[in-house]
């Protein structure tokens, strides 16, 4: 038994006649007779009464016209949701973030445009630093990752720049250079704190941003002086208004501890910026994936 055969019974049953189910199934009426004499055959019992007047459903052929207009049904429920699946419509979307991405307007204002457009499909979040969530993208258990600095350069792994933004300087408004430069200017020299106690995310999670602030101290003429490393920019933060030190955060994490911190732009020999990269994997086969990083891009285009 296949689908069509069900389909036969279907048009016979609404048609009244097999020449007029012939009809509208674009075929000739013997081949149809054939095929319903088969198809009772091998259920072993008929599912029409025949008359002069044309065919009536027996018994047991009511019962299988109900059932095969749900299996018709389910049969169309299945295709139109695979076509779906397959143009990114539906299915799942596994997405991690690190604090400080997750911090700026960008990922918020993606995920609603995202999920506007798809609604059928369903997300899963993560969180974590650069390098655990490089790993999840690379070994496939997070389809996407936003991160600022990718940690590894592999052929693997797509990295799309969605955008940079300043580099600022993070210390307690406690702190002398912040009563002193909060009268005058809210940017800082770099070689202004050569003396000061660092707090930086540690090496593993953010090397780029990490390496990157290194190097311009360097031009700068100093090394900076590194008290503590933590896992995440939040962590800096807190340390910072405590009082524990100094740190370097995306602009977009303006605002945090707003009372107790004070924000400055950098002025360095070279230009100090926290990119905003989103993750995949270039052989992935799921088509949500697509679909994300083209709404991303243009997003940002606009």
């Amino acid at each position: 038994m296949e689908l069509r055969h069900l389909r036969y019974v279907i048009a016979i049953a609404e048609e009244g006649t097999v020449t007029r189910a012939a009809a509208r199934l674009r075929m000739q009426q013997p081949p149809l007779s054939q095929q319903l004499r088969d198809l009772e055959r091998e259920l072993g019992f008929p599912l029409f009464d025949r008359s002069r007047k044309g065919v009536e459903p027996t018994a047991a052929g009511a019962v299988f016209l109900d059932e095969a207009r749900g299996v018709l049904a389910q049969a169309q429920r299945a295709k139109d949701r695979a076509v779906q699946a397959a143009a990114g419509f539906d299915g799942t979307l596994a997405i991690g973030f690190t604090s400080s991405a997750a911090m700026g307007r960008i990922a918020p204002e993606m995920i609603a445009a995202y999920q506007a457009l798809y609604p059928r499909v369903r997300l899963t979040f993560s969180d974590g630093n650069a390098g655990t969530l490089t790993q999840a993208v690379l070994q496939s258990t997070l389809d996407l990752a936003l991160v600022r600095t990718p940690v590894l350069s592999v052929p693997e792994i797509c990295c799309d720049k969605l955008l940079h933004e300043p580099l600022l300087v993070a210390l307690s408004s406690s702190h002398p250079l912040a009563r002193d430069a909060s009268r005058r200017q809210r940017s800082l020299n770099l070689r202004a704190l050569a003396d000061e106690p660092f707090i930086l995310v540690r090496r593993p999670g953010a090397p780029g941003m990490y390496a990157n602030f290194v190097a311009a101290c360097q031009a700068a003429g100093f090394v900076p002086r590194i008290a503590h490393e933590v896992e995440s920019m939040l962590t800096n933060l807190l340390l910072v208004a405590a009082g524990v030190g100094l740190t370097v955060v995306p602009a977009s994490m303006r605002g945090m501890h707003g009372e107790l911190i004070t924000y400055f732009r950098l002025r360095s020999p070279t230009q100090l910026s926290a990119p905003m990269t989103l993750l995949s994997r270039h052989d992935t086969r799921n088509p949500t994936v697509g679909n994300f990083l083209a709404l991303a891009k243009k997003k940002l285009t606009r």
